[in-house]
Order: structure tokens, then sequence, then C-alpha cells
């Protein structure tokens, strides 16, 4: 499964390595590669393509599932109105589902709405005032409630999202009153900044702690074997 880049609505055609082949391959100093039967790409050493990357520290103010200091991390950019967002997000609860209770793996939830889906970016505001006038599990209800309910690529009627905070327990009123003032706009353009600078062009794109230190990325809606694979490679 593929993702949408930042400049197009139509699918990348290649994926990015997955973080297991660099956390299993830290001692070969070869080009690995991955993708799909008509190109791949090449894996630079871990330190030079990991080092690249700047992501912004994990903080109380990021939207997390599971064990903070879970072992491995994932860190997820996404668009709610994206439909590789929409599968991956699929795929991500199952990984929840499987090592999340263990405390094995967390789940760190950004934003990152593509220009062309242009329901996204309010879609994303209300999110956030379902996580002010609620807590982080009413994020997480509300995120899921966004994903199985959108037909995505813009497809969601924005009167259903009022509807699907009060469903999962948010006052209405206080909710319309939230999203209609702009006020979650400032942090959720900070998000969209924060995964700018990371290097994200397309979602999901998913950036992989291992002990704390970027182990790699999952670029696109990789299906949920393969990221599976990963998990387990880095466990052991």
């Amino acid at each position: 499964m593929e993702g949408e880049n930042i400049t197009k609505t139509a699918a990348n055609n290649s994926f990015a390595i997955p973080f297991a082949i660099i956390v299993a391959g830290l001692a070969i100093a070869a080009a690995v590669y991955f993708g799909d039967s008509k190109k791949g790409i090449a894996a630079a050493p871990q330190g030079a393509q990991n080092q690249a990357i700047e992501l912004d520290p994990i903080t109380s103010a990021d939207h997390i599932l599971g064990n903070p200091n879970a072992k491995i991390v994932i860190v997820e950019y996404s668009d709610t109105e994206c439909p590789y967002c929409k599968v991956f997000h699929e795929t991500m609860n199952r990984v929840m589902n499987e090592y999340g209770k263990d405390g094995k793996v967390a789940w760190v939830y950004r934003h990152f709405p593509l220009s062309f889906h242009t329901k996204s970016p309010k879609e994303a505001e209300a999110t956030e005032c379902v996580a002010k006038l609620g807590d982080n599990t009413k994020f997480w209800e509300y995120v899921n409630k966004i994903f199985a309910t959108t037909p995505a690529n813009n497809g969601l009627d924005a009167a259903l999202l009022p509807k699907l905070a009060k469903e999962i327990g948010i006052d209405e009123a206080a909710f319309n009153a939230c999203l209609a003032s702009g006020e979650m706009k400032a942090v959720v353009d900070a998000s969209l900044a924060s995964g700018t600078k990371a290097g994200v062009q397309g979602t999901p794109h998913s950036i992989v702690l291992v002990d704390g230190k970027i182990a790699g990325t999952i670029d696109g809606a990789q299906p949920y074997e393969t990221v599976k694979a990963s998990i387990d490679a880095a466990l052991k």
C-alpha cells in the first residue's frame, strides 16, 4: 500500500526502507533495497540516514497511545482525509492491540494535513477540541471515529464533526464553540511545521524510535505483516 505525496494526489510508487531492515542491518555496509517489483530505494548507512531526520521531541503535549517509555515508539504524521492514512490507521490499531497492551510499542499521532485535502485542517482542529474538552483517551476515540466514518479525499460531511464528538461524550455546544473559534489552528500548524522539519513529504509517514533513538521510517501505508516483522526484529 502506498501513500499520498505532499504535492500531488496520486500515490508515490515506491516505499521507504522498513525500519526493521535498518535495525537488523546496522552492521551491513552494503546498500539494501526494498520496494515494489519495479523499483526500490537504496538504504543509506543508518547514521547518515537517520541523522538527517530532525524529529521534534515527544512531550506531554503529544497524543500518545500506549506506554511512553516503550522500547519502540512510532511517531506517525497523518491526514484524516488521506485514504492511505485511513488504511494505515487500522494497521496501527492492530499493532497496538498486539504490542501496546504489553508496553512494547507506543504510538504518537501528529497532524500533517495535505494542502489538497481542504477539509483536513478543520478536522484536525476538531480532534484537538475533543482533546481539550475531554482527554487523551477521547482524542483517540474521536480520531478512530473520523477514520471509520470518512470515505476520504474530502468526503466527510463537516456537519458530522459535532455529532461524532457528542457520540463519545463531548459537550456539543462547547465543541462547536471551540471549533468555531479557531483556537486549535495554532496546534495543528505547529504539528504540520514539525513534520516538514522532519522531512515528511507525504502521508502517512512514520518515524520509528527504538530505545529512544531514531531507527528508521515507515513511508506509506505498508501492510500489517511488514510492520509486524519490523517490530519483531527490533524487539529481539
